[in-house]
């Protein structure tokens, strides 16, 4: 364990044991349960020995305090699952040996650990919030090869600077050092790692090197072995692992597995349900809205009420998605225009300034109301609330085959790319936030996008 790591075991023992006083102290007071003397709450000190043996293994065994890029609520989770494992461990220990501690008390005690143990790591989070600082150690991070796998990891690391990681740069033997590739220089040739990792003071380094390049990859693994840092390696066909992947011993050789499909037969029913019934809901409680916003959109300009668009589904399929009408009629055969020259990939469907949108349709993409009747594709099963957004077949064409695998899910109302920046990032950006959406999907962070969505609404944050 590093410094930071035994600060916060010895907090969590010492918050662990105190719970126990507490609930000792707290139990013969409570007006539930059986009555109990007061002495016999307070236990031996070898019971708190016990807890603490207990929890230090317990705590260390799942690795609470390896350090790793995770958000508040999975760092709960992690507690919550430990207290509970070391829990279970000594109410079974005291079953056999100390029968007068009070199930009660252990239950009291198990709650007041937990409110320690996350309250602790919310308080820590919270003030170094304030102070502008991470959660974590920062962790410089040095990235091997500039290659297309370098680049987008060098993206994902630099996005992720709020768990406390840094890019320091690449190297690369077909660039001069000093070059700058994006907003970080070359640092050196490959061989120069092991100097370049104890002058930049680097923590993790990224290996991205091509399989082709195998004994170079070999010996740079060699000459880094003495040293105190991590090493992570990326292959070369790194589009295909952003495909929910798992590492699994086929065999006893370890393999990348390629998990297909997204949803099993049984999420695939939670999720139709969970639509159905929150898309009826929804459909229901908006018709009085929808019908003040037809007839604003009538009022200004001439033009159906309803937009239809041809859109891609899950697995290809095309269906019609509808919206409000938020331009004036026929502009959406002024598109081609508005492409940004030199880059067929680069394509906005809304920007600020856009001459196409009416009046009434700056307020409706204001608070994004234009898309409520997207609601009718939901009940009819072509689209989801949650997913990767349906996308024009014109731009699906120019994708490269792995960004396909969006399609694997219903395509949906909201998704993670609209709570992680909106239309704000251009819109060739948005399939590897899809591709985090599948890797991590759950009825759970449905959730958690939808309330994102409502609290990214009501900001305006990158609607226009």
């Amino acid at each position: 364990m590093g410094n930071e790591a035994l600060r916060h075991f010895g907090a969590d023992l010492g918050l662990t044991l105190l719970a126990f006083f507490l609930a000792s102290a707290v139990r013969p007071i409570l007006p539930f349960g059986l009555p109990v003397v007061a002495e016999l709450a307070h236990l031996s000190p070898l019971v708190y020995l016990l807890i603490a043996l207990i929890w230090s293994g317990v705590l260390v065994l799942l690795a609470v305090y390896q350090p790793r890029i995770v958000r508040a609520v999975e760092e709960a989770q992690l507690v919550i699952a430990a207290v509970s494992l070391a829990t279970l461990t000594l109410g079974g220990i005291l079953y056999f040996s100390i029968r007068d501690v009070s199930r009660l008390q252990v239950l009291v005690f198990y709650l007041f650990d937990l409110f320690l143990l996350v309250g602790y790591r919310l308080v820590l989070r919270a003030g170094r919030t304030m102070r502008g600082s991470t959660p974590y150690d920062r962790r410089r991070v040095l990235i091997v090869a500039v290659s297309e796998a370098g680049r987008d990891v060098a993206r994902m690391v630099e996005r992720h600077r709020w768990a406390g990681l840094q890019m320091v740069g690449f190297l690369d033997d077909e660039l001069p050092a000093g070059t700058t590739v994006g907003a970080w220089p070359v640092l050196g040739r490959v061989e120069e790692a092991a100097r370049v990792v104890a002058s930049e003071q680097v923590a993790e380094i990224v290996l991205t090197l091509p399989l082709r390049q195998g004994e170079q990859f070999y010996q740079l693994i060699a000459g880094l072995q003495a040293m105190s840092v991590r090493v992570r390696i990326v292959p070369d066909y790194i589009k295909t692992t952003l495909f929910r992947t798992g590492v699994e011993h086929f065999a006893g050789v370890p393999m990348i597995t390629l998990r297909q499909p997204v949803l099993d037969p049984f999420e695939r029913q939670v999720k139709r349900a969970f639509d159905l019934v929150l898309g009826g809901l929804g459909l229901l409680l908006a018709l009085p809205l929808t019908v003040v916003i037809a007839l604003a959109i009538r009022l200004d300009s001439p033009g159906p009420v309803l937009f239809r668009q041809q859109r891609v589904g899950e697995n290809g399929r095309l269906f019609w998605m509808v919206k409000f009408r938020s331009m004036f009629e026929g502009a959406d055969n002024q598109q081609p225009e508005l492409e940004l020259p030199g880059d067929r990939r680069r394509l906005l469907d809304k920007r600020p300034d856009d001459p196409r949108v009416t009046r009434v349709g700056k307020l409706l993409r204001r608070f994004s109301l234009d898309e409520l009747p997207q609601l009718l594709n939901v009940l009819k099963g072509e689209m989801s609330l949650v997913g990767p957004r349906p996308e024009l077949p014109s731009l699906v064409d120019q994708y490269e085959p792995w960004q396909r695998q969006r399609f694997s899910v219903p395509q949906g109302m909201t998704g993670w790319w609209q709570v992680s920046g909106r239309v704000d990032q251009p819109m060739y950006l948005h399939t590897e936030e899809d591709l985090y959406y599948l890797q991590h999907y759950s009825l759970w962070l449905d959730l958690q996008i939808l309330w994102r969505t409502a609290a990214a609404v009501l900001r305006g944050q990158g609607a226009y």
